[in-house]
């Protein structure tokens, strides 16, 4: 009887022994999972673990429009260390079976500004579905960032896109107490749209790094479509130089001569062509001369290729001329340099809207043709300002002006809405409360 005993006890002991290593194999295996992270192939198998990206490894990652968004994206992030070899995986999300594929990095750029030096990675994900979601990582080695989200456009015009003017600050929490909630209310937007003075002075990296900070769960998730602006030409004591920051964080879509890349450039989503334009022509004119006679020569063979149904001009400069009314020096209203340059071949490539920034002020000027109020010719949106350096009080209305924001100035964003017959146009403030919109119709 005691020798029973002895051997239901041992066999217990062994058999407790047992259940504990298993159980610590199972937690070892959890940890690893969570700790590290692992990949899968879409059947949900492991095949090799990993270790996660570090603050430095990757920040400011942005997804940036592409010429077709249908079946392109490209995908931008900077790094302290040098990551050659970097890549993108990626994979549709509805699909169970989709493999993980992976495309290398593009451009891998060393770029020293203001003192500071980071890695500037571009990968660009070719041949994707249209309408699909995705979710991509960032990669190099054995390591491995989160997940993130991107969703390609449809084939239809069907969509809605964010449009915010000049973000330039002083501290960028009043960009990012416009910019997020304007997400937030629009979640369903498939891109947005950055009229130029992205910063208050080009050359601060602080800035740029806190710029794509504040917007950071958005940027991440749809594209930035940008504009060049004259702050991004200034340097930290105001002198004007080649917007080396903005040429270097965005890769934009080509087509532009080599010698102005990322300066100019168009792009199509859904049955809408957009061209973003240049119009920083005083500011580079020591830099590229030519600048003016070639960007003419590039947006008419532009316009000319265009078959898309709706055609759409971003400019950061202003195409009217604005009297003071708190200022002594007398200036009478009229119509600016980029104005009477760029307006009469508006007209005639029956541009359907054009959009433009830098005074800090929403103006809607309705149709305008041939510099005169009329029934055809382009919508003229002013789109106002987001960011905290306002001008309130600053500019007498222009016989031309439709609508203004209230007075004295604050922020704004608008939000786009393209369907098959119609775009709409509708401003709002940073609380939500629309005050203006504006439509063209086909």
């Amino acid at each position: 009887m005691k020798q029973s005993k002895n051997f239901y006890k041992s066999l217990m002991t062994v058999l407790l022994a047992l259940a504990l290593s298993l159980l610590a194999l199972v937690f070892g295996v959890l940890l690893l999972g969570c700790g590290n992270g692992e990949t899968k192939t879409g059947s949900g198998k492991t095949t090799e673990s990993f270790t996660a990206f570090t603050k430095a490894d990757a920040f400011n990652l942005r997804q940036v429009i592409t010429a077709d968004s249908t079946v392109s994206r490209t995908i931008m992030w900077q790094s302290e260390p040098e990551t050659k070899d970097a890549f993108v995986e990626y994979r549709a999300t509805k699909d169970e079976n989709a493999a993980i594929q992976t495309q290398k990095e593009h451009i891998n750029d060393k770029f020293t500004d203001n003192g500071k030096t980071t890695y500037v990675h571009t990968v660009i994900l070719k041949n994707l579905k249209p309408g699909t979601e995705y979710e991509y990582r960032l990669g190099y080695g054995n390591r491995r960032s989160q997940w993130y989200r991107l969703n390609t456009a449809q084939v239809h015009n069907n969509y809605k896109a964010l449009i915010f003017p000049d973000s330039q600050s002083a501290k960028y929490k009043v960009w990012e107490d416009v910019a997020m909630p304007a997400w937030q209310r629009n979640r369903d937007a498939r891109f947005f749209i950055t009229m130029g003075d992205l910063v208050d002075n080009g050359e601060h990296a602080y800035q740029w790094n806190e710029w794509f900070t504040r917007v950071g769960p958005m940027i991440s998730r749809i594209p930035a479509a940008p504009v060049l602006g004259n702050h991004e030409t200034y340097t930290m004591d105001w002198k004007v130089r080649v917007p080396q920051a903005y040429l270097h964080y965005f890769q934009l879509p080509e087509g532009a001569p080599e010698a102005y890349k990322n300066q100019f450039y168009s792009f199509d989503y859904g049955d809408v062509h957009y061209v973003v334009l240049n119009t920083q022509m005083r500011e580079m004119k020591d830099f590229y001369p030519n600048l003016l006679q070639d960007q003419l020569a590039w947006f008419k063979a532009d316009m000319e290729k265009t078959k898309k149904k709706w055609k759409v001009v971003l400019m950061h400069k202003d195409v009217l001329q604005y009297g003071f009314l708190t200022r002594k020096t007398p200036r009478e209203e009229g119509f600016s340099e980029e104005g009477k340059t760029f307006m009469p071949l508006f007209d005639k490539y029956n541009v359907d809207v054009v959009l433009t920034a830098h005074l800090h002020t929403y103006r809607n000027r309705g149709h305008v043709y041939d510099f005169k109020r009329g029934m055809k010719g382009p919508l003229y949106i002013l789109t106002g300002v987001a960011g905290d350096v306002r001008y309130p009080n600053l500019w007498k209305r222009h016989s031309l002006d439709v609508a203004i924001a209230p007075q004295p100035e604050t922020n704004n964003y608008m939000v786009l809405e393209a369907s098959a017959d119609r775009l709409r146009f509708s401003c709002y403030l940073p609380d939500g409360t629309r005050i203006d919109e504006a439509e063209v119709k086909k």
